[in-house]
């Protein structure tokens, strides 16, 4: 694991995120580095990102929670999004995404959307914003593509 993960990981170990918003609380607690809780959901995994914010427009929030992990269509470990909603008080799977669209490098929420900063396979970044529909996330609009690393961070963390 490279340096830089793994101090972000202890960090994220160290500090327990909290969001609250009305009735509904999301907390993202940390075992260790490839085991964490969302409430009472077992995440098995490394997590690099944790948002609240409400995906699907229905007035609740729902978490975004970043994780490392392969899949059964893209079985090389990466970053994916994962979306959560509560349900009477318990945390249940909204989207378990695979991909967005480029390689996810990260996300965030802005104006009720997913903005994402993700690379190519030529090498070159993109920024995107996506909406919910229906059943999953969909492409909305690039704000910026075919940049270097640095403008990308630069345009995303604006």
């Amino acid at each position: 694991m490279p340096l830089r993960t793994l101090r972000y990981a202890i960090t994220l170990c160290l500090t327990v995120l909290s969001l609250t918003v009305s009735a509904q609380a999301f907390e993202l607690r940390c075992e260790h580095d490839s085991l964490y809780w969302l409430n009472d959901w077992r995440l098995p995994y490394p997590v690099y990102q944790f948002q609240t914010g409400d995906v699907d427009g229905n007035g609740s929030e729902d978490a975004m929670v970043g994780v490392i992990k392969s899949t059964r269509f893209y079985p090389e470990k990466a970053r994916r999004l994962f979306i959560f909603k509560q349900v009477n008080g318990k945390v249940r799977p909204l989207w378990l995404g695979s991909k967005l669209g480029g390689i996810l490098e990260d996300f965030r929420f802005v104006d009720g959307k997913i903005r994402a900063l993700e690379s190519t396979a030529d090498s070159l970044y993109v920024v995107s914003d996506y909406r919910w529909g229906g059943f999953g996330m969909t492409f909305e609009r690039f704000i910026i593509k075919g940049v270097n690393r640095e403008t990308a961070i630069k345009t995303f963390s604006q």
